[in-house]
């Protein structure tokens, strides 16, 4: 099936929601400073599945799929971070995310061995971070994972499996 096709048809009731991530998510991505962080704020309101206060997105953040995405306050992800949240991200409050790490909740079908792997699903594994959780520079969360509260992930860990608080 044609890559675009399966696309539609996957993400069928989040095509707009996902257009708007990416063209509006573009116009405000690396605008810098307070103006910047307030315009992102402001845009993310609108697209996250869930926002209960202002958060800090720092300029440079790369967000996707945000129709998964539920933040609690204080949120506060730093340049170069990306969280792609189409399986689902629940994260709670006074959440800092370190630069250029990496949250995802879904990972490409690997052992369906009998099709080429650009073609295989997404295969849907949710991510539960706690509160007051600092997540350092170039951490990568895989999907699956529940972090608990007060957890410092250091930087460059790759977090396949659960932390307790």
């Amino acid at each position: 099936m044609n890559i675009i096709k399966r696309f539609m048809l996957k993400y069928k009731g989040h095509l707009f929601h996902l257009w708007c991530e990416e063209f509006f998510g573009w116009l405000v991505r690396s605008l810098p400073g307070l103006f910047g962080m307030v315009l992102r704020w402001g845009l993310y309101r609108l697209l996250f599945a869930e926002l209960k206060s202002f958060c800090t997105i720092y300029s440079g953040v790369y967000l996707t799929h945000t129709y998964g995405l539920k933040v609690g306050r204080g949120f506060s992800p730093n340049s170069g971070a990306l969280i792609d949240a189409r399986g689902g991200i629940e994260i709670g409050d006074h959440v800092m995310v370190g630069p250029h790490a990496v949250i995802v909740s879904s990972n490409h079908a690997f052992r369906q061995t009998d099709a080429p792997m650009a073609t295989v699903d997404h295969v849907m594994a949710p991510v539960k971070i706690g509160n007051d959780v600092w997540i350092g520079a170039h951490a990568v969360i895989t999907g699956g994972v529940t972090i608990g509260n007060g957890v410092v992930v250091s930087a460059g860990a790759v977090v396949t499996k659960d932390v307790d608080d």
